[in-house]
């Protein structure tokens, strides 16, 4: 009696999902079955997706090979990605860091490493910089505050004696 015939539940799926597939059954990566599972779960509730560190979540679709669609949303796609295509998440794969052919100390990615980290050490100093504006702007700013409440202190005192000025003539006049 074959069971292949038989279609399974989505319990029995599910079950599947949970304690593993036979040896012969390749898994898809735990990334990819959450992110189908989430955009599956999506269109039925109608729900964005949340990831606490979304910069984690698109090195994650870039280490899967996924290409970004639009330059002005985050969209991705994948070929084998697709909406009831399950099976398919299996054959999505990392990208493996291909050998150089070049030995290690002609290695190119060094220069790249070291522009990078002028870029990074100039973005930290333009950084800095913006902080240190804004302390100054902070301190302007609660100096005028100060001065306003000084201001404000010095009305109220004159506000107040011209109440009492004039309360002590309304006595006098009675």
């Amino acid at each position: 009696m074959a069971t292949d015939a038989i279609p399974a539940s989505a319990d029995d799926r599910n079950i599947s999902r949970i304690i593993g597939r036979s040896p012969t059954t390749k898994c898809p990566a735990p990334f990819l079955a959450k992110t189908y599972d989430l955009l599956e779960d999506q269109e039925e509730e109608n729900n964005n997706i949340k990831h606490n560190n979304f910069s984690s979540f698109i090195r994650q679709l870039n280490t899967y090979g996924f290409k970004k669609v639009a330059s002005k949303r985050w969209e991705f796609q994948h070929e084998k990605f697709q909406k009831g295509c399950r099976h398919l998440l299996a054959e999505i794969t990392r990208k493996k860091c291909e050998p150089s052919a070049f030995p290690t100390y002609l290695n190119p990615c060094e220069k790249n490493t070291l522009l990078a980290r002028a870029g990074e050490n100039t973005t930290r100093q333009l950084l800095m910089e913006e902080n240190k504006n804004l302390r100054k702007e902070r301190m302007e700013l609660q100096m005028q505050i100060a001065h306003f409440k000084t201001l404000e202190m010095k009305l109220l005192q004159c506000l107040s004696e011209c109440v009492e000025n004039t309360h002590n003539k309304a006595r006098r006049l009675l």
